[in-house]
């Protein structure tokens, strides 16, 4: 089971899988994610190590950021508006993975 964090100090969402994507399962992995309502995808960018889907909600971009090295995948605001709208993601997103 997938659960996530507010990271509040750090205007961050923590994405914490049962089982972490492999580098090259990624893109996937993260297009499921976040196939849910009012989350529309705009770009994915792979890197060596950091692999990366941007992505709007309330018309407000995010990114959703994987690590490799650091088996860690989180996401950040574009903004301070979309800083604003952290706390209502979480509960978008929390509510999905409950689903």
């Amino acid at each position: 089971m997938t659960t996530i964090s507010h990271i509040e100090d750090q205007n961050i969402l923590l994405v914490t899988p049962s089982l972490l994507p492999e580098s090259d399962d990624f893109q996937l992995w993260g297009e499921v994610f976040l196939a849910m309502q009012d989350i529309n995808t705009i770009e994915f960018n792979q890197g060596a190590d950091r692999h990366q889907w941007r992505f709007e909600f309330h018309s407000q971009a995010f990114e959703l950021n994987y690590e490799y090295y650091s088996e860690s995948i989180w996401i950040s605001p574009e903004g301070i508006d979309a800083t604003a709208l952290l706390p209502d993601l979480h509960a978008n997103i929390s509510s999905n993975l409950q689903q």
